[in-house]
């Protein structure tokens, strides 16, 4: 019982994170076309979290080392987060969205990777498994999808900034409750980065990999403003995105059952190829309820992806730079992939339509599979 009420505040934590998070992946880029920004200005405003996460997390992560706490730099983040949110949401020029937007990003793209340390450093220290606290983090994605979808259905989308001044206040409140935890990790050292940075093996992955990254970030910023311009309700945006994370946490829960049976780099060309197809019927059929039903095959593209990636990641770095191999694999994931996504995919959308561009995801997705399949082959018989 003990374990249950000291990890409590921070399974709730990473629910009403997660939460907050959902309106800004799902719903922010509608709030943005409200306020009269074109497909090409919201690219710009979304490309600037990827932008800042770049420096953000391992600025944050150095500062945690450095004084030996994480609570103490949530705390912080936390109460920037709310400060910036206020101005943030009710912003309406561009050029002050895009200021506004920087300071945002800071603090939001910084709590992420601090709560999930701190979770998997409470977890080792009680002998409870991560994913067992992790999991708080997507039932609260999932739940707020929904609740948010109806929301901004029923009271309108410029009203966003009240549901989350909500959860981000709670988020404080939390944060103030946690348990903190002795931080014993080294730093980022640079010599390190250098050493990593010349294994072929490595940065080859990352490179043949980058397609495929690029269309999901594309989706993750502009489905939303896709499901409205083929005619569908702010509503099914949240629905669109309950079942995405719901089929995601089903593949993580069940992914020590099937996940040993094939190299990981073949996993990657399978989740490659449902993202193929994902992507070309999204942009062929154009309906906003079949997109909807499809979105049941995120877990399979990009939970299967994620999981083999990140794993066959780890076995190519050697033990004591795991953290630091991981940090620029997630900054080429979700940060050199989120820019290019959110800059290109603000463009096509803007001057040749949705449809056109899902399409090209698809062909995209293809070509990253042959990429990885010929990876795979290359390394194998050499």
């Amino acid at each position: 019982m003990a374990h249950k009420e000291s990890l409590a505040p921070l399974k709730m934590l990473l629910f009403s994170f997660h939460g907050a998070n959902t309106m800004v992946i799902s719903f922010l880029p509608l709030l943005l076309a409200y306020r009269g920004l074109s497909d090409q200005e919201i690219g710009w405003v979304l490309a600037v979290g990827p932008t800042v996460s770049i420096i953000s997390q391992p600025l944050c992560g150095y500062i945690s080392d450095k004084f030996q706490t994480v609570q103490k730099v949530l705390l912080v983040a936390t109460v920037g987060l709310i400060i910036s949110s206020f101005f943030f949401f009710q912003m309406e020029v561009l050029g002050v969205l895009l200021f506004s937007a920087v300071f945002f990003y800071f603090f939001s793209s910084s709590i992420s990777p601090l709560a999930d340390s701190l979770a998997q450093r409470r977890a080792k220290a009680l002998g409870v498994s991560f994913g067992s606290i992790r999991t708080w983090g997507s039932i609260g994605f999932a739940i707020s999808s929904l609740i948010i979808g109806q929301y901004v259905d029923w009271v309108g989308i410029q009203y966003l900034f009240i549901p989350y001044g909500i959860m981000t206040v709670t988020l404080l409140i939390l944060t103030t409750r946690l348990k903190d935890v002795k931080v014993e990790s080294k730093p980022i050292n640079f010599k390190d980065v250098g050493k990593l940075l010349k294994n072929k093996r490595f940065i080859t992955l990352l490179v043949v990999m980058f397609l495929v990254t690029i269309t999901h970030r594309v989706n993750d910023s502009f489905m939303g403003l896709y499901i409205r311009q083929i005619g569908g309700r702010d509503s099914l945006v949240g629905l669109a995105w309950f079942l995405g994370v719901f089929s995601e946490a089903m593949v993580f829960m069940f992914a020590g059952k099937w996940f040993r049976k094939f190299h990981p780099l073949i996993f990657m060309v399978i989740a490659s190829w449902v993202y193929t197809v994902r992507w070309l019927i999204y942009g062929f059929v154009g309906d906003p309820y079949v997109l909807v039903s499809l979105q049941v095959l995120h877990g399979l593209s990009f939970g299967v992806f994620y999981l083999a990636s990140f794993d066959y990641i780890s076995r190519l770095i050697p033990e004591h730079m795991q953290a630091t191999g991981h940090l620029i694999y997630m900054t080429v994931f979700f940060g050199f992939s989120g820019i290019i996504g959110s800059l290109g995919g603000g463009y096509v959308l803007d001057n040749l339509g949705g449809q056109t561009l899902y399409v090209a995801m698809g062909v995209m997705t293809i070509i990253g599979s042959l990429l990885i399949g010929m990876y795979h082959w290359f390394y194998k018989n050499s």
